[in-house]
């Protein structure tokens, strides 16, 4: 999503730093005239870095996307508490530790934009998600504060909420889950979660192309008054609907009617 987004920003003329553990898988953003900046979302020292680059060479830092993230599935009582832990330091307290660096030179510009990345999982919930889940309600909680705070000074807080979207995020959330919850007291719910995602992945139509998240962002950068949150992608709306209008005996039964 973030690839795909950079460059179609890139594309507008918009200057773009892109973020990534790795610079050799930005090379192809490189050449199309983007800066990439090698960060660990989840290490003080790169996101310091990070900014110091952007500031020193452009001098302001107009919008900030918070994209990072991964989903860790399993049972609440098979995950460690430090593997839960990673979870918040990527997912939260990374995001939250950049934008902490950030802030400061949008408030003195008194503008910009900051995107959180949340997910409909920050509104709703499914199977053997807890810690995931549990990351992406507190980021919708958190948001919403920072939102408050920084409207004084002209700075807009907007929460993406994605749906289904095809990217690796089922292969990367079912492989993990099915090590950590596929032979224990789990064994049978977790094989069932997982073949509800392979389902929804691999079905023609399953999932929205990245291309819903690109557009999106395009759109966010280029508004004066962007709206607070932007739910887009496969089931994000329906499903955000069913959660909060149905109660929770009616939602629950809907949840687990997909993965006996």
């Amino acid at each position: 999503m973030g690839k795909e987004a950079a460059k179609a920003l890139i594309k507008q003329g918009h200057t773009v730093y892109t973020a990534a553990r790795r610079l050799d898988s930005m090379n192809d953003l490189a050449q199309m005239g983007g800066f990439p900046i090698q960060m660990d979302v989840s290490k003080k020292e790169d996101i310091e870095n990070a900014v110091k680059t952007i500031i020193d060479k452009s001098n302001k830092i107009d919008i900030l996307w918070n994209n990072a993230g991964f989903g860790l599935f399993g049972s609440v009582e098979e995950i460690s508490i430090e593997e839960a832990r990673r979870q918040f330091d990527v997912n939260l307290f990374g995001l939250a530790a950049l934008t902490q660096q950030v802030i400061p030179y949008m408030r003195e510009a008194k503008s910009g934009t900051i995107i959180n990345t949340s997910s409909m999982g920050g509104k709703m919930y499914t199977p053997l998600g807890a810690w995931y889940h549990a990351t992406k309600h507190a980021l919708e909680g958190w948001s919403d504060c920072l939102r408050l705070e920084l409207k004084q000074f002209n700075i807009h807080v907007v929460i993406l909420e994605p749906g289904v979207i095809s990217t690796a995020f089922g292969e990367v959330l079912y492989e993990p889950m099915l090590k950590v919850s596929g032979n224990g007291p789990y064994k049978k719910f977790a094989m069932a979660v997982a073949e509800a995602t392979k389902n929804t992945y691999s079905k023609p139509n399953g999932a929205s192309p990245s291309s819903v998240i690109s557009d999106t962002l395009v759109k966010i950068v280029n508004a004066r008054q962007p709206k607070t949150r932007y739910r887009v992608g496969k089931l994000a709306k329906p499903l955000v609907w069913m959660r909060t209008y149905l109660g929770d005996t009616l939602f629950d039964k809907i949840i687990l009617s997909q993965v006996k």
